[in-house]
């Protein structure tokens, strides 16, 4: 008996001893009063002297979580909250669950820190440790279900290495999967953060990467082979055939999230050695080194990769920059002729030179250097230019998939099914780029070439193949764009029939809301967060005012998703 009393307080001193860090990390402070925090609110406040939490309430219950958004650190507390217990930043739309910290959408690439919260004599506390509380902390790793170390003689193989690829691997493992994941990439790097090589032109991918590869292999039990290029899909035996032959791999379940290819215009001189296409490492790394003080750069195509490059060299001290495009403004397809014609006149006051409602007749060479371009011809005009973009668009990177009995659509696209299902094929999926998938509310399918669309997509397959309670997909597409303010905008509204316009277009402080046969299918904003972030929410949930009400005034912002009286509306969704 002695030697057991001895035994169990030897066992208990050690397992305190252990314990007293993280036992002493904790502490519980009352952060504000309780009056200050109504149903349906949410506040941020300080946690000691410089920690920062935000607190949630949703009818009588309050929850705690850190204060910023894992993407790019955006403070939640001005975003959205919505009664189903979600937290929407307002900058870039990913979303997380107020009650675990959980991401619920991208392109959060990370989880928030959940907090106990209590009321004590009508003050709010909060138990935390503080140094989660601080920005530099906001990121909480991940809770994996699996990491796939042991194996299950299951195996899921994903080839393409963007946003649906790192996406789908965490969910994969967040809900439990516990097979063999193998990742066949043509690029030399892990997944990236694609979007900031237009918008500020990196050039080193690990200043980019959301998990290194040794965190792949190790957290995530996962291979990754890069450098790889598929050449065919064996599915009657269920293998992926790469690099002209020489090696495959055989699947349970395949994941098609190849993204798209540049176009080059079938024009004389777009193959020259200084005309780029820009998606990679590699593309930024050529028009960084080209874009130089005294260079003159072209840029065809007036859309968002172009312009966003023109953004990013704009304070180099360029002799010239050049954009042709065949719209009368730029933008103008997407977001409207008053808002193009603002963005215009905003980049021509920067110095840009429009070249619009025209095309490219042809890329001259140099008379020096035939290799390289010396000018682009556009209605008979020659544009001198040392460097030239070409933004006009991507195709689907499927060319391999038509040897290999799949059924392409005519831009080489793939239709799947609700769940991102390729038809027709067994446990294969496509996702991002390449995908044709039905829309929530029309069933029409479309293909949508947004980041966060295919985060979301690979997000969705990793919980369906992990047998996690599929369910249809069913996000609202948001991008943004930095444009000399940040552009927002979710929704699908290529096909707008009239536009509705909150604001200043000319100030870049506006609203714009795109109406397709009497109702609002997208809405865009600079200046003016967190509408877009709202306008997510309301397109979901199919809350969205009429073109009629927003005509008279009325605002998105005042529109209840988050009280408890609000719940069943939006719990039926």
């Amino acid at each position: 008996m002695l030697l057991r009393r001895h035994l169990n307080f030897f066992i208990s001193t050690r397992l305190q001893t252990r314990l007293r860090p993280f036992i002493m990390s904790l502490k519980t402070i009352a952060v504000c009063d309780e009056s200050e925090l109504q149903d349906g609110q949410m506040k941020q406040v300080d946690f000691e002297e410089v920690g920062k939490v935000v607190l949630y309430r949703l009818n009588d219950t309050i929850h705690a979580t850190s204060a910023f958004c894992t993407h790019y650190g955006a403070p939640l507390a001005k975003g959205v909250l919505t009664a189903d217990g979600r937290v929407v930043c307002p900058w870039h739309g990913a979303c997380f669950s107020v009650c675990t910290g959980d991401i619920e959408d991208a392109p959060a690439p990370a989880a928030i820190h959940s907090f106990k919260a209590r009321v004590v004599d009508g003050k709010i506390n909060v138990t935390a440790d503080p140094s989660l509380t601080l920005k530099s902390n906001m990121s909480r790793s991940p809770k994996l279900l699996s990491t796939g170390v042991a194996g299950s003689g299951k195996s899921v193989v994903i080839i393409g290495g963007g946003s649906a690829t790192f996406h789908a691997i965490e969910s994969l493992r967040e809900h439990g999967y516990s097979g063999n994941i193998t990742i066949l990439s043509q690029e030399k790097h892990p997944p990236i953060d694609r979007t900031k090589l237009s918008k500020a032109l990196i050039t080193d991918s690990s200043k980019l990467e959301w998990r290194t590869a040794a965190d792949l292999k190790i957290k995530y039990g996962t291979t990754l082979r890069t450098g790889v290029t598929v050449t065919s899909v064996d599915t009657s035996s269920k293998l992926v055939v790469f690099d002209g032959g020489k090696e495959s791999i055989s699947y349970e379940t395949l994941i098609l999230a190849m993204g798209g290819t540049p176009r080059r215009l079938p024009i004389s001189g777009s193959d020259l050695g200084n005309v780029y296409t820009f998606r990679s490492i590699e593309d930024s790394k050529c028009v960084d080194a080209a874009a130089q003080e005294g260079k003159r750069m072209v840029v065809i195509g007036s859309s968002f990769i172009g312009m966003e490059l023109v953004v990013a060299v704009a304070k180099r001290g360029l002799a010239s920059i050049d954009v042709i495009g065949m719209e009368e403004h730029p933008f103008q397809n997407l977001l409207g002729k008053e808002v193009g014609q603002s963005l215009q006149k905003y980049h021509e006051s920067q110095g840009v030179r429009f070249h619009l409602g025209t095309q490219v007749e042809k890329i001259i060479p140099s008379e020096s250097d035939p290799s390289l371009a010396a000018g682009v011809v556009v209605n008979g005009q020659t544009l001198p230019a040392d460097f030239i973009i070409m933004g006009v668009g991507v195709a689907p990177a499927t060319e391999f998939l038509k040897q290999s009995g799949f059924q392409l659509e005519k831009d080489g696209g793939i239709k799947v099914d609700q769940y991102l299902k390729v038809q027709g094929q067994d446990n294969v999926y496509a996702v991002g780029d390449i995908a044709w998938y039905p829309q929530q509310n029309t069933g029409e399918s479309r293909r949508i070439e947004h980041w966060n669309v295919a985060g979301n997509h690979g997000r969705a397959v990793g919980k369906t193949i992990a047998g996690s309670n599929p369910q249809p997909f069913a996000k609202v597409p948001v991008f943004w764009s930095a444009q000399g303010q940040q552009l927002r905008y979710c929704g699908l509204g290529a096909d707008y029939d009239d536009v509705i316009i909150h604001g200043n277009t000319d100030e870049m402080k506006f609203i714009a809301y795109y109406v397709h046969r009497g109702e609002v299918v997208a809405v865009s904003s600079m200046q003016n967060d967190p509408v877009v972030s709202k306008a997510s929410e309301l397109l979901r949930l199919g809350l969205m005012p009429s073109p009629a009400e927003l005509k008279g005034g009325k605002s998105l912002l005042s529109i209840d998703i988050s009280t408890a009286s609000a719940k069943r509306q939006v719990e039926s969704v």
